[in-house]
């Protein structure tokens, strides 16, 4: 078997992996025709090159493969095992050097030394492919940790390769070294490919398929991508969407179960719309973004809803589906800016800004959700108005519904840091008329009025909700001033601990380890009153 079979009889699982992480998505660009062609393939390379060492190396390759059709991460990855065999191939045949191999015992004997060595690459490439067998997502890790051992194998063989010709008499070793120095930088090339896969793949230690939305592929839109998901999926389905601003209305319908979308990071993914209230639409369907398929997971998300205070309602993520997660997310906006309409979500390193009741959910099913280790940012509002953090809409007193706010943070958005002398904020008012609130061990800040709690209408609701602030801290978690209505309740840690907890409160326990992500399960240690974490 030839020195190209190194890299040949890897292609298979390879090409299996990368085409299983990535079908690429992107966004329209301007130009004519043959413009948007040329600029998606050369956009497709130097994404596809940009892990890499030798970029240049790659992207004038690929570049080639990709003048000839090629664009999609499947043809970019068959391309770059197929060119590395190609070069090797043409390295080991070049007839001039074996010539000179032959005129020379010891370079001859690097010659053999290097058939040997060509040959036991190969056999361990072959024998470790057979006993993988068939790629699936659920073994990746040991996938790439086998491809990570054959890829390093070849380029370890091409190296003790060149070895040989250590104190040779001919200049063999140079044009050896110089043949072979295309195909060591590209097979380098894809043990970074490799390892930016399995980096990314890796945080999430789920999923069988993975979307790109980064403009350089198969759909144009991540709604195009969601829609490519199987209906009722059982198995993690990834969509990852790479930096960038998205302006859609995203939804991730009911049958769309199991989803996770994963981008580059709070301000760098960015799913943007403007609908509102004003626009005549219910509040419901003013979302920028729904997730409604049960078992959502997203990270590294900014989603915003740019309305404006005055055009009112105006929300930028509205959640229904159970035992949710949301990761290193950012919601931005005014009045309703995250609405958790129904069931169980679990949201964790977020930051929420928004003006009048900008966290809210109203359904009597609605075991609604924890918000923990978050950043709740009030902003300034319309003049003459005021700031409410959440507005919770239990309709029942025997519903599941309510808000719990763990170990987060209340400090003013930038925008309202000036004007926080003027501006009152509170921490909730009630909705509906059992509205269910906990407050517990946060930082709050100044921000936050005195009186802490607002009127919704008069008297409404004020002897049937249910609010409560235990071991908090900060400026504005003083509570000698709180309104003292019936319904503001006087518990315990302990009686927290039992009920309103991750684990009590949404059972947290039964889906949030899976996706990997950090959560305090009952609650910090308790402390002397005034304490900071």
């Amino acid at each position: 078997m030839s020195k190209g079979a190194i890299i040949g009889a890897s292609t298979v699982l390879v090409v299996a992996v990368v085409a299983a992480v990535c079908v690429v998505s992107f966004k329209n660009g301007g130009g004519g025709k043959e413009d948007g062609e040329l600029s998606t393939s050369v956009k497709s390379v130097k994404a596809f090159c940009q892990p890499t060492d030798y970029q240049q190396t790659c992207e004038e390759e690929l570049g080639k493969a990709a003048g000839n059709g090629a664009s999609s991460p499947t043809d970019l990855a068959k391309a770059m095992f197929a060119v590395t065999s190609e070069k090797i191939s043409k390295a080991i045949s070049e007839s001039s050097t074996l010539e000179e191999l032959k005129n020379d015992k010891r370079t001859s004997g690097a010659l053999q030394n290097c058939k040997e060595l060509l040959e036991y690459a190969v056999d361990d490439l072959k024998t470790s492919f057979e006993k993988l067998g068939g790629f699936e997502m659920t073994n990746f890790h040991k996938a790439v940790d086998d491809l990570r051992t054959w890829l390093s194998a070849a380029l370890t063989y091409q190296g003790t390769c060149l070895d040989g010709f250590l104190n040779t008499t001919t200049d063999a070793a140079d044009k050896m070294k110089s043949a072979l120095n295309s195909s060591q930088e590209l097979t380098e090339d894809i043990l970074a490919v490799v390892d930016q896969f399995s980096a990314t793949l890796g945080s999430l230690n789920i999923g069988r398929r993975r979307l790109l939305a980064d403009g350089s592929g198969d759909v144009k839109t991540i709604g195009e991508a969601v829609a490519k998901v199987p209906p009722k999926n059982k198995e993690r389905y990834t969509i990852y969407v790479k930096a960038g601003t998205y302006k859609e209305y995203v939804s991730v319908g009911r049958p769309a179960t199991n989803v996770n979308m994963i981008g580059d990071g709070i301000g760098k993914t960015i799913i943007t719309g403007n609908k509102n209230f004003k626009m005549n639409l219910t509040t419901k369907d003013t979302a920028t973004m729904e997730a409604i398929g049960n078992g959502f997971f997203m990270r590294g998300i900014t989603v915003e809803n740019t309305a404006g205070p005055e055009n009112h309602q105006a929300v930028a993520l509205r959640a229904q589906s159970d035992m949710a997660v949301f990761y290193q997310c950012e919601f931005d906006g005014y009045q309703d800016t995250l609405y958790p309409h129904a069931q169980r979500q679990f949201f964790r390193d977020c930051t929420v800004s928004g003006t009048i009741d900008f966290i809210f959910g109203n359904s009597q099913a609605s075991k609604i959700v924890v918000l923990q280790n978050c950043l709740l940012q009030p902003r300034k509002p319309m003049d003459n108005q005021v700031n409410i953090i959440t507005a919770q809409g239990r309709r029942e007193k025997r519903s599941a519904g309510g808000t719990v706010i763990h170990n987060c943070t209340v400090a003013p958005h930038p925008d309202l840091e000036k004007f926080t002398d003027k501006v009152k904020t509170y921490l909730a008012r009630p909705w509906k008329e059992y509205s269910r609130t906990i407050f517990v061990q946060n930082e709050i800040g100044a921000v936050v009025d005195p009186v802490g709690w607002l009127e919704w209408n008069g008297n409404f609701a004020l002897d049937t909700l249910y609010y409560a602030e235990v071991d908090n801290h900060g400026p504005g978690a003083d509570m000698s001033k709180r309104a003292k209505w019936k319904g503001v309740q006087s518990i315990t840690y302990q009686d927290v601990q039992k009920e309103f907890t991750v684990e009590a409160f949404i059972q947290g326990q039964e889906f949030i380890p899976k996706f990997g992500v950090p959560y305090i399960p009952g609650l910090l240690p308790q402390t002397q009153q005034g304490r900071m974490h």
